[in-house]
């Protein structure tokens, strides 16, 4: 191999040998390859002058620090530099010299034409040769697939692949017309989006990349929705942002997932008011290893709170996020805590010892058929009993804020846990209404992909055994969002919050559970006929359909486009003293006497048809959106 000297030595001799030919091979052309004798001595000292010019030039345009391999256009520019002060010297040469034979003008024009293509076209002609010795056979070796998206991140993504020896470029799909029928890098746009499933076909492609990066959410679930129904194994690149900031590479590429199909647009909060919220408190997050709680807990490490208490029942979760701060987050003091929101005496504890400024309560029973048959007191005593404890405790030790996690279930309740959810809305509601320096908020929202016992791993767990996948019924549709966007929500609900208002997140539009699992199946690589999809009616408490609100609520807007505020109707003034009494009962209450309590605290909530017995039911999970 060239040692970077004698590299850099060709290199020179190459341009030396360049503004040579291109002096000569512009007087021959000049005289039609028949230059005069007289003209000789003229025509070597003048190269002299010019090559001595030409080597300082290119040494000044930086010519020799780039390397050919990667030639591109800064290594053109720099030889149009060189090759500017070339002519610079060959017109002050024909100024100076007045002798005849005179040096024929028109070498103004040849000259730095023949200089400019020989060493622009000596660099991309041995960049060419070098790509295809180390990758050309590979082109041939990789995976043929189709790229969706002829604009700047597929002409990214096409130019890196092309040193892949694992993909193939074969095609391109694009829904301008302009670009139709052109080529990219030698790879046809053979048409537009809505044809990618004959693209595929023609071109025998079973892989398809989304190079769309700064597309909208609706383009890019259209794009996704199209591969996979098509049945190609689809992957997708980073967002514009990412490859803006320099964090990944437009290569970094990963399969598309569930969450890609809904669309769901990327979350901005107002990071100022919440800084101010959290920045230098003391902030305790109940169901701390949840689904929800643990991604609170990392989005509230992002304000630079002067500590997190952890408080979680489950020693293992609590463990888990623990050691994530550890390994993620060293610079962030975190107290966990193990404890259970019904056991007033550790609650008391906790905010004796720690005196948390803001409290968030994620810690719920949430599985709605659990908490249907055989453990309905349980439900009540943990979300209701549990939520009045924190709260009072919060407000007695005089905490600024205090937040419930609630659910779209608590609407119009159907079920017990749902029911049991309103129920701790109430309890907040009439805690703000007593007064006080605690203010109260409640946050509503849906399902979060992902979360614990949610039909996302439920039914992938299905999938990997073969099938079948479990849907409860084939209209039955559910609210979804993505567990960053809803902990994001959550605080920046509690941001805007004046104490007492109930906030309804924007869920966007309701998904099918059953298209849920096609298209779950068809991201697994299988087809419908493959794994097959089995109903199993509707369970214990379960809805078809959800509501973010109930029928006798009305909504305002705020300054955020993904939260309203509800209006719920009033809580009985002597409805706290009522309730405490019916929890404190002296020994747990059969399911049907909890459902006669609910109905009698919550007039909304209507139990759905005959409970069932004690039985194992199989099919999806239906969950509310928070964990604990």
């Amino acid at each position: 191999m060239l040692t970077m000297p004698l590299r850099t030595a060709l290199i020179v001799l190459f341009d030396l040998v360049t503004a040579a030919v291109a002096w000569i091979a512009g007087l021959m052309l000049r005289f039609n390859f028949d230059v005069p004798p007289e003209y000789g001595a003229k025509i070597l000292v003048s190269l002299v002058i010019l090559l001595v010019v030409h080597a300082l030039a290119c040494r000044w345009a930086g010519l020799y620090r780039g390397m050919w391999v990667f030639a591109s256009l800064p290594d053109l520019k720099r030889v149009l530099k060189a090759v500017g002060v070339s002519s610079m010297a060959l017109l002050a040469l024909l100024a100076i010299d007045r002798q005849a034979p005179a040096i024929p003008r028109s070498m103004v024009v040849l000259y730095p034409l023949l200089l400019m293509v020989i060493m622009g076209g000596g660099r991309a002609a041995w960049r060419m040769w070098k790509e295809h010795r180390l990758y050309g056979g590979l082109r041939a070796a990789g995976k043929p697939v189709v790229v969706v998206g002829a604009g700047t991140g597929g002409a990214m993504l096409v130019r890196e692949l092309e040193r892949s020896p694992d993909w193939r470029v074969v095609a391109l799909v694009d829904d301008a017309p302009s670009k139709r029928g052109l080529d990219l890098y030698g790879c046809p746009v053979a048409g537009s989006v809505d044809e990618l499933e004959r693209v595929l076909r023609d071109f025998k492609a079973q892989h398809v990349i989304l190079a769309m990066p700064s597309a909208a959410g609706p383009a890019l679930r259209r794009a996704a929705d199209l591969a996979v129904r098509a049945g190609a194994h689809t992957f997708t690149v980073p967002g514009l942002e990412d490859l803006m900031s320099g964090k990944v590479a437009i290569n970094a590429m990963r399969p598309v997932e569930i969450e890609d199909l809904l669309g769901r647009e990327p979350v901005s909060i107002d990071t100022e008011h919440v800084q101010a919220m959290i920045g230098g408190k003391t902030v305790l997050v109940t169901g701390a290893g949840g689904s929800i709680g643990s991604e609170l807990c990392r989005q509230l490490a992002r304000f630079a709170p002067a500590r997190l208490v952890l408080f979680e029942a489950s020693e293992f979760v609590l463990y888990n996020i623990e050691q994530w701060f550890v390994g993620q987050q060293p610079g962030v003091e975190v107290v966990p805590l193990a404890g259970d929101v019904k056991d007033a005496q550790r609650l008391e504890e906790v905010f004796v010892r720690w005196r948390p400024e803001l409290v968030f309560h994620a810690a719920a029973y949430k599985h709605v058929p659990l908490m249907e048959v055989g453990n309905a007191w349980q439900a009540v005593r943990n979300n209701v009993l549990g939520t009045l404890q924190l709260a009072r405790c919060a407000q007695r030790h005089g905490a600024e804020r205090f937040v419930l996690v609630s659910t779209d279930k608590a609407v119009n309740p159907t079920n017990v846990m749902g029911a049991t959810k309103r129920l701790a809305e109430m309890v907040c509601e009439a805690l703000h209404s007593q007064g006080g320096d605690t203010q109260f908020g409640m946050v509503r929202f849906g399902n979060v992909l992902g979360s614990t016992g949610s039909v996302i791993p439920k039914f992938a767990e299905q999938i990997a055994r073969g099938g079948p996948v479990t849907v409860t019924h084939p209209e039955i549709n559910r609210f979804f969002m993505s567990i960053p966007e809803a902990a994001q929500l959550v605080l920046q609900a509690a941001s805007m919050g004046r104490g007492g208002e109930v906030f309804v997140m924007d869920m966007g539009e309701p998904v099918k559970i059953v298209d849920l699992a096609r298209n779950m199946i068809r991201l697994s690589g299988y087809a419908e006929d493959d794994i097959r999809i089995e109903f199993t009616g509707l369970r214990p408490g379960e809805k078809l359909y959800e509501e973010l609100l109930a029928d006798a609520e009305q909504t305002r807007e705020t300054p955020h486009p993904k939260l309203r505020i509800a209006r719920s109707r009033t809580v009985a003034p002597d409805f706290l003293d009522a309730l405490v009494t019916w929890l404190d009962a002296p020994r747990p209450l059969a399911d049907e006497a909890v459902r006669q309590g609910l109905r009698r605290w919550v007039p909304e909530y209507a139990p759905s048809g005959e409970r069932p017995a004690l039985t194992v039911v199989g099919g999806t999970s239906d969950v509310a959106a928070h964990g604990g």
